[in-house]
């Protein structure tokens, strides 16, 4: 017989990997969802102890880069945290409207806009802009990586070991 839990945390640890790809979707958090239904469920058997942090540390460290990835590289780049915070809610907003390239447009848009009236120059503000852009990115490759190994270790921990 199949397990409905199983099929539901399984769910939601896919969920979690295609979730990273898609903006304002959790993946972190249906992939700590998942791992933590199926513990349940397991009356807290499966997955073991260890496997059981492991998961959720990756789990956490996906969330971390989840919310704070973009903000870092905007910063690294010489942004200011307003610049950064006003070019979050457009990016939003156009991705809203026009889907993924409305995020990375208005990101970018934003940030060198912003930077340049702050008196950043041309290449200050350009790459202040690039880091933004890249750092998003990067961050959305980031998490799906670890959402990935999330969803692999949780399969080997559980039906494997």
């Amino acid at each position: 017989m199949v397990d409905v839990v199983a099929l539901l945390a399984i769910a939601l640890l896919v969920g979690g990997v295609v979730g990273t790809a898609v903006p304002l979707v959790p993946g972190g958090l249906l992939s700590i969802g998942g791992v933590v239904l199926y513990w349940w469920g397991s009356g807290f058997a499966e997955p073991g102890l260890v496997s059981l942090l492991v998961l959720l540390t990756l789990g956490a460290l996906t969330l971390f880069v989840e919310f704070f990835g973009g903000s870092i590289a905007a910063r690294a780049g010489g942004a200011s945290w307003t610049t950064t915070g006003a070019a979050a809610v457009v990016g939003v907003a156009l991705m809203l409207l026009t889907g993924p390239i409305g995020l990375l447009v208005g990101l970018f848009g934003t940030v060198f806009a912003l930077e340049f009236v702050r008196g950043g120059g041309v290449d200050a503000s350009t790459r202040s802009a690039l880091y933004t852009t890249l750092g998003v990115l990067a961050s959305t490759a980031a998490q799906v990586l670890l959402t990935l190994s999330i969803l692999l270790g949780f399969l080997v921990a559980v039906f494997v070991l």
